[in-house]
């Protein structure tokens, strides 16, 4: 897109001096495009990064302007160290920015309001929350989801804050990004993670709504979800049972009674396979458009390759007549999951 090559391009043409002596004051030529940015319309962060594409005039602000100008928004023992470390190489993240000594959270929003004032980010960029440049769209998203997400998903969204997910679920609902990042308990990465779970997998989602949406002629059909309580899943009752369920990598105190454990965890071509499994069940590829089973799938791919998986497979029947099977796979760093689930009547 325009915005991201922009950035690339000012990034990419950046000049910088050792002090600030010898800087001179970007053009109005160079201070333009950035200003454009700002006007882009908004998107969700696709990818694992610390600053949104609506957010990168931030970093434009810091490699391009004047020692002069960075020191009306930062102290100058500050900028000295700012000036000499992007005279190496431009700042790229604001993990990079922060790397720099005296660079810290609080100094981080200064230089956030010095991108705002001079006009490098604008309303589109939300700000830096938990050391995260997001956007609007990533902020609606992000209050969409912690307001909605179960219980047992969030807990597997933030493994290693548990107190700040039980924090967030006492606390909703919330009507701002900051507000959530302003919780106990949530920090730098447990906030990445809960954008990473409510704007990373969109085209995955897309397909997976478009698949459940399939008309049946009611002997079968098929369910995909993104976004769901595995454990109530699990552990619903259903009157003719097919079995305890075949589980992996559950926390003892998480298996369902009656479970078989698994001693493997699933792996990405585990869990591609079944999806795949799923759309072949409904003949996906004549029903739904080509476009949204290919985005889909490449999202899916990206977002599982590499990655273990816990879960639950599984088969449940409401009468005689019929037939449920289901698989759950979440992935156990991260808690991106996907559930499918087939079914057939007589």
């Amino acid at each position: 897109m325009m915005l991201r090559r922009l950035s690339s391009t000012l990034l990419a043409a950046s000049m910088f001096a050792g002090c600030g002596g010898i800087e001179t004051e970007p053009s109005s030529e160079q201070v333009a495009p950035a200003s454009v940015e700002s006007q882009q319309a908004p998107l969700l962060t696709t990818t694992d990064v610390d600053v949104a594409p609506e957010c990168q005039g931030i970093l434009t602000f810091v490699n391009t302007s004047t020692y002069a100008t960075l020191d009306q928004f930062l102290p100058s023992n500050v900028v000295t160290n700012l000036v000499n470390r992007r005279a190496t190489a431009p700042f790229t993240s604001l993990a990079d920015l922060s790397s720099v000594a005296l660079v810290g959270e609080a100094r981080l929003k200064q230089i956030e309001g010095g991108a705002r004032t001079r006009a490098f980010i604008g309303a589109n960029c939300t700000g830096i929350f938990d050391d995260v440049a997001i956007s609007q769209d990533d902020a609606t998203a992000i209050v969409s989801l912690v307001n909605t997400i179960s219980d047992s998903e969030l807990h597997d969204v933030l493994p290693d804050a548990w107190n700040g997910a039980a924090n967030l679920l006492n606390l909703r609902p919330f009507t701002s990004a900051p507000a959530i990042a302003n919780v106990t308990g949530i920090g730098g990465v447990s906030f990445r993670n809960i954008r990473n779970a409510a704007t990373l997998s969109r085209p995955f989602e897309a397909l997976a709504a478009a698949l459940t949406a399939i008309p049946s002629n009611g002997s079968y059909g098929a369910v995909m979800q993104r976004h769901f309580d595995w454990w109530d899943v699990v552990t619903a009752n259903h009157p003719y049972s097919q079995g305890g369920p075949t589980c992996f990598g559950l926390e003892p105190s998480s298996v369902p009674y009656g479970a078989y454990i698994r001693p493997n965890l699933a792996n990405a071509a585990e869990v591609r396979a079944e999806v795949n499994s799923t759309l072949a069940y409904v003949n996906a590829s004549a029903k739904l458009p080509a476009g949204v089973i290919s985005a889909g799938l490449a999202n899916l791919d990206a977002r599982i390759a590499g990655r273990t998986f816990k879960g639950c497979i599984f088969s449940y029947a409401d009468d005689p007549w019929s037939s449920h099977s289901v698989a759950i796979y979440v992935d156990t760093v991260n808690g991106f999951s996907v559930m499918t689930e087939t079914w057939w009547a007589e």
